[in-house]
């Protein structure tokens, strides 16, 4: 067999109906093999004929689908000069769109002697036999005519969760396909996603990562995912099929799956590292191409890897040949693979260029005119380990954030902690102090207030210390500044008292991040009272303590927060796509104390006021996509923070005619509910939310 020229473009293995065609990069190579693995393991090398401008590149008349591959690249192995180029080691090729297995932790796999502390001596054991293999698949699927809902992002309501977590113990999915792509496209699972309310699903890394040495080694594994070696591969664990074409084909069936129930898809990437750490990490893909253009290195020591991660390396995104192939991984799982969007881990490595941060760098510039890319859902996490990676509310227009703030003011209010209730009231009508000035709409806020990194919704109310000592890490490892309250008892406890409280600030929470300005994101498994037993650093346990526990699922709260996602998508005051406009003749919302004054300069600051009365205006201000006048009904939502009952008087100057419709006390609503005119008195228990609505 002997390899064509073929073309340096497209990157990877592409098929075309005849015969494949290779490309990769490495401006240091003097030479590639490709290596082709039959069946048995057998290998046969090929070289690459054609070196055109960095791609090495070649093509096999007849070898197709199915076919494992890998590269071994000939090339400078000094690691002082950044160069790790060494032949005995398999590499994964950049833009496999499947993977096979996992790496089989050998010291093969490390590109230097580990007899030699200097780290400067080539390791020359050959690592194919415990390196996972690169699979041509072919491209076709039938999408049956699947077309993304496009959900607005004013309507939108987003769910992280994890593919396996979320499917794995759910009674009513086969138990073959529990844990997978074909698990969350089963019909069980999207009916808990519609009954919800839910218009998007974020699910966790989903690019093939690897599962740490070091993890292994005291029995865990990686969970979470952040530790992605292959940026065009669907993770291959998360597959019922057996075979990596039908990984491929089955993330895809899962994709279609979900659109047709109204459902969009939003990837959670991680394109700010990879799995091949530092330079005691392993050689599996990047380092044996071209180090130097992948990874950025220590000017002051070529050996050693800039970590603005805290994972050991950093992408160099500012390299055009990297920026090239984040954005064609981009435009891969938009085009071919239909997602919706994209959540970008340490989003703020992606702007880094040679002097520090820079909107304006090559990233957002491609970003923004890319005809793809520019039409999906951007959702960054907008801080880095660098020097001045906290950038909330700096990314460009188009990019919504999650919003850190949020979560930190609500939790402040709710556990009784915090500077007066300005804040809260700022959080509520979207963050303006961010993102006003910059003119971005209050969609670019991702409120939450749990997410996959740290206490769950039960834990928040449950615990005020971590307890991660199941980590392997002497519960070291984890926030510290959890800024939650375990309502009087650490753990679980059988005291009704505390339950009911814990009842109400679970309600509590719900409740202020669905009726905020903003887009709303609820971590899987609050809406049922899922815990991690105060572990807030669950990134390496995959076992019961992450997963969703549906046979002791919370029924009432997840019927609650259906209530309230329903409440959230009838009306539109909750979801504005303008600012709340504060214009003393008709503004949008207004503040009163609880004896129903209107809040006063000096009741902003007040560090002992814990209660408030926000009215909301159903006069919207714009029209909808017919051109005709949009309005909606006003509510009044009283927030009582104090350990006491308050009786709310209702303001006088805001109408008459109110009716409840939500009060965490027990999340129930009399029938009839019951109405109150204005000046008269509402009761709301100690920590607890009461929502009033007067129809216009």
């Amino acid at each position: 067999m002997k390899a064509l020229p073929g073309a340096s473009y497209p990157m990877g293995a592409v098929y075309d109906g005849r015969g494949t065609n290779f490309a990769v990069f490495s401006d240091v190579a003097e030479r590639v093999d490709l290596c082709l693995f039959d069946e048995t393991g057998r290998e046969t090398r090929l070289e690459l004929p054609e070196h055109t401008g960095g791609a090495w590149h070649g093509y096999l008349p007849g070898v197709g689908p199915g076919q494992r591959y890998g590269f071994r690249v000939h090339g400078p192995w000094n690691p002082a000069a950044g160069h790790r180029c060494n032949p005995a080691k398999l590499l994964l090729d950049p833009y496999a769109r499947a993977v096979e297995g996992m790496p089989r932790w050998h010291s093969s796999l490390y590109d230097h002697d580990p007899s030699d502390p200097s780290g400067m001596t080539p390791n020359a054991g050959d690592s194919a036999p415990y390196a996972a293999r690169s699979v041509i698949v072919h491209p076709w699927f039938d999408w049956n005519g699947d077309h993304p809902p496009e959900t607005p992002l004013d309507e939108t309501v987003i769910y992280e969760l994890h593919i396996k977590g979320f499917t794995i113990s759910h009674p009513d999915i086969p138990p073959e396909i529990r844990g997978t792509y074909a698990g969350l496209a089963h019909p069980a699972a999207i009916d808990h996603l519609k009954r919800l309310g839910i218009t998007a699903v974020e699910i966790m890394p989903p690019h093939q990562f690897v599962q740490d040495a070091r993890l292994q080694k005291l029995g865990l594994r990686n969970y979470w995912g952040y530790n992605t070696i292959g940026f065009f591969a669907p993770h291959n664990e998360y597959a019922a099929a057996r075979d990596p074409q039908g990984t491929v084909q089955e993330f895809k069936a899962m994709v279609m799956a979900l659109h047709a129930a109204g459902l969009e898809v939003i990837l959670d990437v991680v394109y700010n590292h990879t799995a091949e750490s530092d330079h005691a990490g392993p050689i599996l893909c990047f380092k044996g191409f071209d180090n130097g253009a992948y990874y950025r290195l220590r000017p002051d020591d070529l050996r050693r890897y800039v970590n603005h991660t805290g994972t050991g390396n950093t992408i160099n995104a500012r390299h055009p040949v990297v920026l090239q192939l984040i954005m064609d991984s981009l435009r891969y799982w938009a085009s071919e693979m239909h997602v919706d969007g994209f959540r970008f881990d340490l989003a703020p490595v992606l702007a880094r260029e040679a002097h520090g941060m820079d909107w304006l760098s090559g990233f957002f510039d491609i970003i923004r005119q890319d005809p793809v890319i520019r039409r999906v859902k951007l959702i960054a996490e907008p801080w880095d380990l660098g020097e001045g990676g906290y950038q909330v509310g700096g990314f460009p227009p188009q990019w919504s954030e999650w919003n850190d703030r949020f979560r930190d003011t609500v939790r402040d209010y709710w556990r009784g902690v915090g500077g007066g209730l300005g804040g809260l009231a700022t959080r509520l009508m979207g963050s303006p102090d961010i993102y006003a000035a910059t003119r971005r709409p209050p969609q670019a806020s991702i409120n939450y207030v749990t997410a996959h990194d740290g206490f769950t919704l039960q834990d928040l109310v449950s615990y005020e210390r971590k307890h991660n000592g199941e980590n392997g890490e002497g519960n070291r490892d984890g926030h510290n500044d959890n800024r939650s309250w375990n309502c009087g008892v650490e753990g679980e406890t059988d005291d009704p008292g505390i339950q009911a409280l814990r009842g109400r600030q679970k309600r509590n929470f719900l409740t202020t991040l669905l009726l905020a300005q903003g887009i709303p994101m609820i971590l899987s498994g609050d809406e049922m009272g899922r815990t991690q037993k105060g572990n807030n650093n669950a990134y390496c346990q995959d076992n019961d303590l992450s997963r969703l526990q549906w046979a002791s699922a919370d029924a009432a709260l997840i019927d609650y927060t259906a209530r309230l996602i329903r409440l959230r998508r009838r009306h539109p005051a909750f979801r504005r796509r303008r600012w709340l406009r504060m214009e003393p003749a008709a503004p949008d919302v207004r503040w009163y104390r609880p004896d129903g004054a209107p809040m006063a300069e000096t009741d902003w600051g007040n560090g002992y006021a814990k209660s408030i009365q926000g009215f909301l205006s159903g006069a919207l201000g714009y029209m909808d996509v017919y051109g005709e006048p949009m309005s909606d009904d006003d509510f009044l939502v009283l927030f009582n923070g104090h350990e006491e009952e308050m009786a709310f008087r209702l303001p006088t100057d805001t109408g008459d005619g109110w009716r409840l419709v939500l009060d965490t006390r027990d999340g129930q609503i009399p029938a009839p509910a019951p109405e109150y005119p204005a000046g008269r008195t509402v009761p709301a228990v100690g920590h607890s939310l009461v929502v009033l609505r007067r129809r216009r």
